[in-house]
This record gives structure tokens, C-alpha cells and sequence, in this order.
């Protein structure tokens, strides 16, 4: 199973960073990327179905740790897409809409408290009834949706730990928005034109990694993801999977410095010109 799942993760993942990076639509990437993950899901099951587990453990294992991640994506997506189809218009009402979102995130969290602890606090003392098909007890904050799935495929709380994982990822997607509202609000007031970035992606990523390796940021102490969320949020862009295209540019065979070797050759030039006048 390990080996089975490691290789379906890594095709899925390596699906969804391309779709990050190639498809600038977040409705059209969602709807490609739920695709995807259905069609995983499909495979893991049939393949669950006709091989089962070897153990115990490793059926927990798979419905506790591995099944819940895939599950997570596909509830993270679907969610992002309900989101943008259903989002007003106005920077007001939209603040409103996401901050709706947000409350509904903590109703989850509230009403989940006590499994929260149990499943963050990695404790395993109940796991048999929470990720073993069959064992399910209704006093173990059971929802109703678990009597509607497919108990071949299905523990009762498989699926809660993957909302966990979720809405994490909404909860920061939520936020970024929230930002990105109110820095169009203050450029609204401040009568200063939005800045986008309209070069490539992998043209900011690499000038990104090239300030980042010269530790110009807070003497040097900045991660790497906060310089890109900083950027993505100044000039409006979504980079994706930075890390994937970084290491893309960074296997290119020839000039792997495309970008960086253009700004260089455009100042200097622009200094020679005007020099001549």
C-alpha cells in the first residue's frame, strides 16, 4: 500500500503544481484540478477494494494519514471554486462574503473542538473506532454523513481529519483574500494605480530566489515563502508552486539566470543610450 500510495500522491501533486502554474483562472484550475482528484480517488479505492491491508495498523494508517490528504485537496478545491462562483461584487460586500466564510470555518472548529485536540495532540487511544471500517460508535462525535459513504472506503472520522487539513488551507486562501480586498480599498483611497506583474511567472520566481540568496530582506532572515506571499500580494499574482518552477529553472541547461541576465543587459543598455545623448 505505502509504495502504491507514494507513487498515486506524487503523479496527483505533480498534476496539480502544473495546473497551478499553467492555468490563471482559479474557476477553470479548480474544476481541472477536481477532476484529477477524482479520478485518484477512484484508483485508491479500487485498489483498497480488491487488496485490502495487511493490518490493523496499516489500515489505520491509510484512513488516519494517507487517504485524508487526497480527500483535503479535493475539499480544498471544491470549496475555492464555491467561493469564487458565489462572490459578490464590491469591495464591501466581498469583505463581508469572505468573512462569512471564515465564521464558518470556527463553527466547524467549535463544534470539532474535542476531536481537534485528540487528532492534533496525535493521540491514538481510540483509533480503532475512528479509522477502521466497521467500528464506528455514535457517542465518538459521529456526523450523519458517515452513514451516506461507502463503508468499504469509509472510517467515521477519515473524513473529519481531511476537513481539518481543509480548512487550514481555506482559512489562509480566505485571509489572502481579505489582504488583497483591503490593499485594493487603500489604493482605491490613495488614488495610487494598482501595480500587476505582467511578465512570466518564472520570471519573478527567479528574481525572487536571486534577492532572497543576497539576504536583502531583514538582514537575511526572511523565508522564502514570505518574500513570495509579499510579492504575490504587491503585483497581484498567483505563483503556484514556487518551489516546483524553481527547481525547474534551476535544472535548465542553458542560461539558468534567463531573466536576471535580461534585467542586466536592459539597464546597462538603457545607461549607455543615455550617456550618447
Amino acid at each position: 500500500m505505502k509504495k502504491f500510495y507514494n507513487e498515486t500522491l506524487n503523479k496527483l501533486e505533480t498534476a496539480i503544481n502544473e495546473l497551478e502554474i499553467e492555468v490563471d483562472c482559479p474557476l477553470q484550475r479548480s474544476e481541472a484540478i477536481i477532476h484529477f482528484i477524482v479520478n485518484c480517488l477512484s484508483g485508491v479505492k479500487e485498489h483498497v477494494q480488491k487488496n485490502g491491508f495487511e493490518s490493523v495498523d496499516e489500515e489505520i494508517h491509510f484512513f488516519k494519514h494517507q487517504k485524508p490528504v487526497i480527500v483535503s485537496k479535493l475539499i480544498y478545491y471544491n470549496t475555492i471554486y464555491k467561493i469564487e462562483t458565489r462572490k459578490p461584487y464590491g469591495a464591501k460586500p466581498v469583505r463581508k462574503y469572505l468573512n462569512k466564510e471564515l465564521k464558518k470555518l470556527k463553527r466547524f472548529f467549535d463544534r470539532n473542538l474535542e476531536f481537534y485536540k485528540y487528532y492534533r495532540s496525535n493521540n491514538s487511544y481510540v483509533d480503532e473506532k475512528f479509522f477502521v471500517r466497521g467500528k464506528h460508535d455514535v457517542k465518538l462525535w459521529l456526523d450523519t454523513y458517515y452513514f451516506e459513504t461507502d463503508y468499504t472506503f469509509s472510517t467515521s472520522h477519515d473524513y473529519k481529519v481531511a476537513k481539518i487539513m481543509a480548512n487550514d488551507l481555506i482559512q489562509v486562501y480566505i485571509e489572502d483574500q481579505l489582504y488583497k480586498n483591503k490593499i485594493d480599498q487603500l489604493d482605491f483611497l490613495t488614488d495610487l494605480p494598482r501595480l500587476n506583474w505582467t511578465g512570466s511567472k518564472a520570471a519573478m520566481i527567479e528574481l525572487i530566489y536571486a534577492l532572497h540568496s543576497q539576504g536583502v530582506f531583514n538582514n537575511g532572515n526572511t523565508d522564502i515563502k514570505i518574500i513570495t506571499k509579499t510579492f504575490e500580494r504587491a503585483f497581484n499574482v498567483d505563483l503556484g508552486d514556487f518551489y516546483h518552477t524553481y527547481l525547474e529553472l534551476k535544472n535548465r541547461k542553458v542560461n539558468r539566470t534567463k531573466f536576471l541576465d535580461s534585467l542586466r543587459e536592459g539597464l546597462i543598455k538603457k545607461m549607455d543610450e543615455q550617456d550618447e545623448k
